[in-house]
């Protein structure tokens, strides 16, 4: 035929049934081994400080990270968006009533308007401004709020200056001026009435210089459209610092204030009372105030959660109001208006009494959702705390910023859940949920947490911390509830390395400290539920070792316990036998071979085999029969800081190493070879735990990032097996056409497939 030749990247049927064959006989050979990971999820910073925003609708939030907003849907716990900056950090934000708009102000001075999303639905782009205004102020911006219409925008400044800003539009309606400093707090009142021209819009301003101005911006604006200076309609003097915290009713009746001054004020907005001048006459007053409550901590945040009707007093005619204060004791208080009584406490107190206390807990702003029933706190921590209103519970905590992650450990808090327990640079212990970003704090530690482990359940964690000692936690019967239950106390320096004896019921727990001391505790008596009502016990040493000549770094425990190793800053990894009934440590050998100090060691669950990550940038695999170094792993460019197996008991085939790269490297150990690499983190991973599924490994670092990188393997095989099928369907097309005569669509195909056509004779075509 005139179709000469074509030079094809495929061979007979016959020899790709043999590679198709040979393919997937070498997979099932290998079928257990895991070679592609794909990030299921990731905890990331949420909050690094700045003003927060939550939307009327209570599932969409709204916080600063860096330079950056960020937009959260709390019922999924996805990041949204993420709206772009200027570069210069965030000094106050609000979103609109109807949850159409985000203003945010800059140091820069400039105000940018965004649109919100539509859809929960991520997007991968920032979302830009559809208006900014680059000088809004001549000096910047900390308190903004809309009115109730979502039609208009106040923003205070710090040279006194407020602000009314048309949203759409972007240009300013009023311009108030006459404050003596500092504009702290600002409250909108457009009450709702049948007469429409009856109907005030009002807004409440406070400064630093105690003072807090009421303004009929309708008023206001004939005046300033005549060439009239703006006046405030009142002038309330009653707080003798500053007012931090302002709310107004629905209603427009009752106004609260709340200050620095440890004091809450209720001003009556329909009532007018006698003052005497200074002259000796007296005049009316108005705004009347009503009650002054003595908060006995400066109060940061007010609100106004309903107000209440005395028996026997008609609807029309409310006697007192329920509202809430927060400030720097960590506590949000429910108070009854009337009688000045606190009618119930959210959070715990705080002890502040130490300077060099490491995380202040006090409360910078509070809101109240109605459309959840909600008081939604934040911290100075940078934590996010939602109260539900008709219970009293803790029923969501976000945590803005971890720090470094230190240490990861899975837990299962209950059967059919799992949460992770996370060591940070901080003495707290975070329990996340795997499911939300929904978290909770442990406190008991003086200093910081430096390693973690759990039971063969899941079902208790211990702790090992700077302050020289070990905690054991159980968990409670509340959500990721959990509470000390025994403390390990007796080390002489810092405790860097925790593990329990490998049992679902452990007798004994193993701690290495600083001190190069391994501690054996006896776990006899430890309750396995924690009771806020019960002190923690003090657990027994049964034995101490002095183990190493360095820093002891690492410990782990062999399945059925017979066993103990040890990794030390001395370049060792040394091996114990474990009394069972004494709890005293024998050594059975001394694994030498690294350069440089073991930051990790790890018991394979089937075979008598050891791995260790060390400084010199290396893993390695020992036999326990003679403590030989079995194999050696290079591929990593820092200090390797963790080592974990990837596999059932059956086939311990691939190792899991975490190192100062910031890279987690999975190799099978049998070809002594990296199959694959995951790339998720810009800093040291320190963290690094496997599920015991073996399907999801989790890393953390020190860019505070905790990432899940769930198993695709049998995934990426199918597609590729796909592919295959569908080739071979196109390469028969191909011979097909070629037989038929059809070269025009044989081309097409041969294209298709990217055979290059060497020769043919385009007159037949």
């Amino acid at each position: 035929m005139d179709f000469m030749a074509a030079s094809m990247s495929f061979g007979s049927g016959t020899s790709n049934h043999v590679v198709r064959s040979s393919t997937m006989n070498a997979y099932n050979q290998s079928q257990k081994i895991k070679t592609a990971f794909k990030k299921a999820r990731t905890i990331a910073p949420l909050h690094t400080g700045g003003p927060v925003a939550i939307a009327h609708n209570g599932l969409w939030l709204v916080t600063c990270l860096g330079e950056q907003a960020l937009l959260t849907d709390l019922g999924s716990g996805t990041e949204i968006c993420r709206f772009a900056g200027d570069t210069e950090s965030i000094t106050a934000l609000c979103i609109t009533p109807s949850g159409k708009h985000l203003m945010i102000f800059t140091s820069s001075m400039a105000l940018r308007i965004y649109e919100l999303p539509t859809s929960a639905t991520p997007l991968q782009k920032s979302v830009t401004p559809i208006r900014v205004v680059s000088r809004a102020h001549d000096a910047p911006v900390y308190v903004c709020k809309t009115d109730p219409t979502s039609t208009y925008l106040a923003s205070g400044a710090t040279d006194g200056t407020v602000k009314v800003w048309d949203i759409v539009r972007g240009f300013p309606t009023h311009v108030l001026r006459g404050h003596g400093g500092v504009v702290s707090a600002i409250a909108w009142s457009y009450p709702h009435a049948q007469d429409l021209e009856a109907r005030k819009m009002r807004l409440f301003t406070a400064s630093v210089d105690t003072r807090i101005r009421v303004w009929d911006l309708t008023k206001g604006a004939e005046q300033a459209r005549a060439g009239k200076q703006v006046k405030p309609e009142a002038v309330l003097e009653g707080h003798v610092s500053v007012p931090r915290g302002l709310d107004i009713s629905e209603d427009g009746r009752w106004l609260v204030s709340g200050g620095r001054d440890q004091v809450a004020l209720i001003w009556d907005m329909s009532e007018r009372q006698p003052k005497r001048s200074g002259k000796g006459k007296e005049k009316e007053a108005w705004p009347a105030l009503v009650n002054t409550i003595t908060t006995l901590e400066r109060v940061e945040a007010v609100g106004i959660l309903g107000d209440e009707v005395d028996a026997g007093e008609s609807s029309l005619r409310r006697k007192h109001i329920r509202f809430f204060t927060a400030g720097e004791k960590g506590l949000v208080r429910i108070w009854d208006g009337k009688t000045g009584h606190v009618l119930r406490t959210f959070g715990e107190e705080q002890d502040t009494s130490h300077e060099g206390q490491e995380e202040q807990r006090q409360i910078l702003d509070a809101f109240f959702v109605p459309s959840t029933s909600s008081i939604v706190s934040v911290h100075a921590d940078q934590n996010i705390l939602f109260y539900s209103l008709p219970d009293g519970a803790l029923y969501r905590h976000l945590i803005g910023f971890n720090d470094e992650i230190i240490d990861v450990v899975l837990l299962s808090s209950t059967p059919s859940s799992g949460d992770v327990a996370l060591a940070t640079n901080s003495s707290l212990i975070r329990i996340y949920s795997t499911k939300s970003l929904d978290a909770r704090l442990l406190s008991g530690h003086r200093d910081i947490v430096l390693s973690l482990a759990a039971n063969s359940s899941g079902r208790m964690l211990a702790s090992g911390a700077k302050d020289n000692s070990a905690r054991l936690w159980a968990p409670q019967n509340i959500d990721l509830g959990w509470g000390c239950v025994a403390t390990c106390e007796g080390h002489a320096e810092s405790v860097g390395a925790v593990v329990f004896e490998r049992e679902d019921v452990p007798r004994f727990l193993f701690t290495g400290s600083q001190d190069r001391t391994i501690k054996v505790w006896d776990l006899i008596g430890v309750p396995s539920e924690a009771h806020a009502t019960s002190s923690p016990l003090r657990c027994k040493s049964v034995s101490t070792t002095r183990a190493h000549e360095k820093d002891i770094n690492a410990l782990d425990s062999s399945p059925g316990g017979m066993l103990l190793v040890s990794g030390s800053q001395d370049k060792t990894a040394k091996v114990w036998t474990v009394d069972r009934s004494s709890g005293i440590l024998k050594l059975l050998g001394t694994c030498k071979g690294h350069k440089r100090g073991v930051w990790s060691v790890r018991f394979a669950r089937g075979t008598r085999t050891l791995a260790t990550g060390s400084g010199d940038r290396t893993v390695r695999l020992w036999r326990l029969d003679d403590f030989s170094c079995l194999k050696v792993f290079e591929g990593h460019a820092n200090s390797v800081l963790r080592v974990d197996w990837l596999g059932g008991e059956e086939a311990q085939s691939q190792v899991v190493s975490a190192a100062a790269d910031g890279l987690v490297k999975v190799w099978d150990s049998r070809r002594e070879e990296c199959v694959t690499t995951l790339d998720g983190h810009e800093d040291k991973v320190w963290a690094l735990t496997v599920s015991q599924d073996n399907k999801t490994i989790i890393s953390g670092a020190a860019d505070s990032v905790i990432t899940f990188w769930e198993d695709c393997t049998e995934e990426q095989e199918a597609a590729r097996e796909v592919a295959r099928s569908e080739l071979v369907l196109k390469e028969q097309d191909f011979l097909n056409y070629v037989a038929l005569q059809d070269y025009r669509r044989a081309i097409e195909v041969a294209l298709s497939l990217d055979i290059q056509v060497v020769y043919f004779n385009s007159s037949k075509i």
